[in-house]
């Protein structure tokens, strides 16, 4: 993926990696637009930032995902990449016979059904594009999983071996599978893992994601380098430490 000269769509990005994502880009040289489901909050954000086109999106919505891909579809021919952003996470206590399905489920919904339904939704048109990406966002915990959040990390496999799968069906075609790897890093995705030591400084996660981008337009994987301790535990053969120092010292990770 190319830095610049893009036009790309961001759903979920009306705060937290999404956003600040979304801000760096535009700030590339690149036109962005974001989605989200809040209406006022997306008002909010174009007023702030100049520049920024918005979208309402509704990412649990097959429906409104169908709506929302032909709107930035007619607003933005030119579109050519998409930034599968919306996630969810929760702790989960899987040993208690009630108390967790409705929000394994609505992770599901929300981590890997929205990218699948948001790929099907544009896939025809990048495909139309001389140069395409879809960027996914997986997580660390796709590879070293934390014990207290077992629906997110299943989600975030899914989409790390989702991602795989399409590079090589799209390998004869326009566009490009990038994904997106995080740490943990300083958002809200669960309660206190803004202000957690473990987690990475969002502004610092962005800055080296961009560099990345920049450095390597080829690349098929972002990787900051706080997120190898995760991601190539396997590789290194000491897997079983990892999952040990992770569930022993980062209660939030990502």
């Amino acid at each position: 993926m190319n830095i610049s000269g893009n036009t790309i769509f961001v759903p979920g990005a009306t705060s937290g990696i999404g956003l600040a994502l979304a801000l760096a880009l535009q700030n590339a040289g690149n036109t962005v637009i974001i989605g989200g489901r809040r209406t006022e909050l997306l008002d909010q954000i174009a007023a702030t930032h100049p520049g920024i086109h918005t979208v309402h999106i509704d990412t649990t919505s097959v429906a409104s995902i169908q709506q929302a891909a032909t709107a930035v579809i007619d607003a933005h021919p030119e579109l050519n990449v998409l930034i599968a952003m919306a996630g969810i996470m929760r702790v989960e206590d899987w040993t208690r016979p009630s108390g967790f399905l409705d929000s394994a489920e609505e992770i599901v919904v929300t981590n890997l059904l929205g990218p699948i339904r948001l790929i099907g939704a544009f896939v025809e048109h990048l495909q139309s594009r001389p140069d395409a990406t879809i960027m996914t966002v997986s997580s660390g915990l796709a590879f070293t999983p934390l014990m207290a959040t077992p629906t997110y990390n299943a989600t975030k496999a899914a989409i790390h071996m989702l991602t795989e799968s399409l590079r090589l069906q799209f390998a004869e075609t326009s566009v490009r599978m990038l994904e997106l790897v995080p740490p943990s890093v300083a958002t809200d995705l669960l309660p206190g893992q803004r202000e957690s030591a473990f987690a990475m400084p969002l502004d610092e996660f962005i800055t080296e994601t961009v560099a990345l981008i920049h450095e390597n337009p080829d690349a098929e994987e972002i990787l900051v380098e706080r997120v190898k301790f995760l991601r190539f535990g396997e590789a290194r053969g000491d897997y079983k430490q990892t999952v040990a120092a992770v569930n022993s010292l980062d209660p939030h990770g990502k």
